[in-house]
């Protein structure tokens, strides 16, 4: 069994069943994941589109939806026994899940850890008694689980295989029918419905700024799996701006851009991996958002600027997060070449430090050793990969 309630998890899910399957084709993959995870041979039982919201207020809002997943994989855990539960990040979810499978008898490999050094610190006690291998993928993750005493691998980053361009910003550019002569910035406003409800008219106002500003200016969107055309065109339309979108090549995508407006996600790290300067928003409901600032312990939210250690790119949040403030930094970011060059320099240290990649087959051998697969267990490395 396999769970992955968001976007990114799909993609990264996806990546590890092909690699399992490479090495035991008659592997059985079911749970809970969206049209990649499908794509690679997963049968999904609850699509993780419906699952994708982050916050108190929202998780409130779609409990039906959760608790019913959440009931519908208890009990397949209870009555048919698989051999193996992977979670990939969604600890509200998946901690729970994980304690049904370790009371089950089955064992729990966890993929890509909950931000536990960044808030809940506490929480690393509950996952030694739960989980039996935690696979991380940022570097400094390994030694918190290790003196916690969980068995922990660092497996690598998964964007690492995952980032690939494959053209210069002219040429990423023309693909996109867009002008390379003109300036280009991309809009991501997320891959959760309930992002695009906060975010999504907070970029479409900077954007007009934007245009005031810089009138042959062109947008791009990147349509993520779990969004369909009618949750995001009415509102472009509704502000008369012209945007392309896309669902294809989103790293040729990022390169083709000056720019880009992106919401705190994993996100920020395949546009940081690229080379593309950005600002990073995010705004929470005000109940949730007070909650988070008594709990984070870390000074950035955006991954990019937490891999990095320091700020990178600029963060605005909750009320900083606004059309003036956000029109204003990518403005300097089109106009300042000298400033858009050093940024371009920083995020550059950010892949240096993500170290190799090889995270997907790392962790299907450690999944496929927990399953005891002789013909693959002596291939697992632990350690750093």
């Amino acid at each position: 069994m396999i769970v992955a309630g968001e976007a990114s998890g799909d993609i990264y899910g996806a990546e590890l069943v092909r690699e399992a399957l490479k090495l035991v084709p008659d592997l059985h993959f079911y749970g809970i994941g969206g049209t990649r995870m499908r794509e690679a041979g997963v049968k999904t039982l609850v699509d993780s589109g419906d699952m994708a919201v982050v916050g108190l207020v929202e998780v409130i809002k779609h409990f039906d939806v959760i608790s019913s997943a959440f009931m519908k994989l208890k009990q397949i855990i209870l009555n048919e026994s698989p051999d193996l539960l992977i979670l990939i990040d969604y600890p509200g979810f998946n901690l729970r899940l994980a304690k049904v499978a370790k009371k089950a008898g089955v064992k729990v490999l966890y993929y890509i850890s909950p931000q536990i050094w960044a808030w809940r610190q506490d929480r690393v006690k509950k996952i030694a008694r739960l989980v039996d291998h935690m696979a991380v993928i940022l570097p400094f993750e390994a030694p918190f689980y290790e003196k916690a005493g969980v068995p922990v691998t660092f497996v690598g980053h998964p964007m690492l295989d995952l980032v690939t361009v494959t053209m210069d910003r002219s040429a990423a550019a023309s693909s996109f029918n867009l002008d390379p002569g003109r300036k280009i910035v991309g809009l991501f406003p997320g891959s959760r419905r309930n992002e695009i409800e906060r975010l999504l008219p907070v970029i479409i106002a900077a954007a007009v700024k934007l245009k005031e500003q810089f009138p042959d200016i062109q947008f791009i969107l990147p349509l993520a799996s779990t969004l369909h055309n009618d949750d995001i065109v009415p509102l472009l339309t509704a502000a008369g701006l012209e945007v392309t979108t896309t669902r294809d090549r989103i790293h040729d995508m990022i390169r083709a851009c000056d720019a880009i407006i992106s919401v705190s996600g994993t996100v920020t790290l395949e546009i940081a991996l690229v080379g593309t300067p950005m600002v990073i928003i995010y705004k929470l409901s005000p109940l949730t958002y007070q909650l988070a600032k008594r709990l984070v312990k870390i000074d950035n939210i955006g991954l990019c600027n937490i891999v990095a250690g320091k700020t990178i790119v600029q963060e605005l949040i909750q009320e900083q997060a606004n059309p003036t403030a956000i029109a204003a930094e990518i403005g300097t970011l089109l106009s300042d070449d000298a400033y858009h060059s050093e940024i371009v320099r920083k995020l550059g240290e950010v892949r240096a430090i993500l170290g190799c990649g090889g995270a997907s087959i790392n962790v299907a051998r450690i999944a496929l050793a927990l399953c005891d697969r002789s013909t693959v267990t002596s291939a697992v490395h632990h350690g750093s990969p």
